[in-house]
């Protein structure tokens, strides 16, 4: 049995939706392919649980400070896990539940769950049965990377999906990994209560930031107690007594718990694209142009799996750019964005455009500009100093190059830079605005004021 479309999306992750809005809206019949959970990797086991669990560990942590503000609470903080679970569980299924029925009332949209496979470069099997269309839109998100560890296969372990299941506090959480999901998790299990160790292969921490963001934010937290190891070569795992025991370069550890966030592979080994014809990579990712079309014509590829973002906010861009230019005769493209992103530790790291080293790397004339939190009245009054604020400007064009903001709200402030370099102004207009006070965005202006050639 064939049944034809105008089109077919593979995945619900957060491009597909928007996109068959969009298509279904234009008049045409969709067919979205679903094989596991509405929402892909945000909804389900990432953002939303993720940031939900990092408030419940802030409150936490809040709590233990109580007394530096004056504060008098009775006897030790105590956490639920098992409360912490369920309210991130509760703010997850009102998600799914809005994202289903969204899809479920949505006209001339054909919700199918199943796993599909390529047939031919318009054909897609599913339970089955055979879709046809004249434009597919491989939409089908990635997954966590599963070292060949000797003796793995013998322990159990947690990537950022089993994670979301824990409802019990880890003795000790040993996390290998040391960047983003690494991260937030190790400081989020600490506040918790558990003993947190960070193994990371690289000589330091979130290695693609500049120097002093890796050792600031190894710093913050080593502070809160979490033991964090670089360099680690020759990892092996086994059984223990306490859960199971990991050793490697100089180290032999035990723990109750292991957490794998070394990476994440694309999902295209599963949908047969050779039967499409449509090329991949050396690592699996689809290839695509500047408007994420394919080398096969009515084929497009969005969010992770086409390695040109991993985020769900480039994600809904990607979403953006192929309804552009299909649907609105705009001609957006993948290469009109400006890279940014966020660490969601606490404080967090808010970062966008280049860092010091591509800036160096490139060649360019530039300026920088540093200032310690120390010196930010609204970070003071808080009680939240950690950290330190960073912009990067092209000398000659005034244009701001990068910035990175590791500070309370730094994930917030960093998009008055981001709006101001869409929009190609020169970093003056930011200096001369006028900053409401007391907050932590009125001392960019000053910042910015205070910038010095780059040595």
């Amino acid at each position: 049995m064939t049944r034809p479309f105008d089109a077919i999306i593979i995945g619900s992750g957060q491009a597909g939706p928007f996109l068959a809005e969009r298509l279904t809206r234009a008049g045409q019949t969709v067919a979205l392919i679903e094989r596991e959970h509405l929402g892909g990797t945000c909804v389900n086991d990432g953002c939303i649980p993720t940031k939900t669990l990092v408030a419940s560990a802030r409150v936490a942590h809040l709590a233990r400070r109580a007394a530096d503000y004056g504060v008098m609470l009775g006897g030790p903080v105590r956490v639920d896990m098992a409360k912490v679970k369920a309210r991130k569980d509760a703010v997850v299924q009102a998600s799914i539940d809005g994202l289903t029925s969204w899809l479920e009332n949505m006209e001339r949209l054909t919700l199918i769950r199943g796993e599909a496979r390529f047939e031919g470069p318009h054909a897609v099997s599913v339970n089955g049965e055979t879709l046809t269309a004249p434009k597919i839109f491989i939409n089908a998100g990635g997954r966590p990377v599963i070292p060949d560890w000797p003796g793995l296969a013998d322990i159990p372990y947690l990537t950022n999906t089993g994670m979301m299941g824990l409802d019990a506090l880890p003795e000790h959480l040993i996390v290998v990994g040391g960047s983003y999901i690494g991260l937030e998790f190790a400081q989020m299990y600490r506040r918790f209560g558990a003993a947190v160790t960070v193994l990371e292969y690289g000589d330091r921490l979130i290695a693609r930031e500049d120097p002093e963001i890796s050792q600031a934010v190894r710093a913050m937290l080593e502070a809160e107690g979490i033991v964090v190891h670089t360099g680690v070569r020759d990892f092996a795992v086994r059984p223990d007594a306490a859960g199971l025991r990991l050793t490697a370069t100089g180290l032999d550890i035990p723990g109750s718990h292991l957490l794998l966030a070394i990476g994440r592979l694309p999902n295209s080994d599963g949908l047969d694209l050779a039967a499409a014809g449509v090329e991949t990579d050396a690592r699996g990712y689809i290839k695509v142009d500047d408007r994420l079309r394919t080398n096969v014509d009515g084929v497009w590829a969005l969010g992770d799996i086409n390695g040109r973002g991993a985020f769900t906010h480039t994600s809904y861009n990607d979403f953006e750019i192929v309804a552009a230019n299909l649907l609105d005769d705009d001609p957006r493209q993948v290469s009109d964005r400006i890279p940014a992103y966020a660490l969601f530790t606490d404080p967090p790291l808010g970062r966008v455009g280049m860092t010091e080293a591509e800036v160096r790397a490139a060649g360019r004339p530039a300026l920088v500009g540093v200032m310690p939190m120390t010196r930010v009245g609204r970070a003071k009054e808080r009680g939240e100093t950690t950290g330190f604020m960073k912009v990067l400007v092209d000398a000659q064009t005034q244009r701001i190059l990068g910035a990175a903001l590791l500070c309370i709200e730094g994930d917030e402030i960093v998009h008055s830079l981001l709006d101001v370099m869409a929009a190609d102004a020169p970093y003056t207009v930011i200096q001369r605005s006028v900053h409401i006070h007391p907050t932590v965005s009125e001392l960019i202006p000053t910042l910015l004021g205070q910038l010095k050639p780059l040595d």
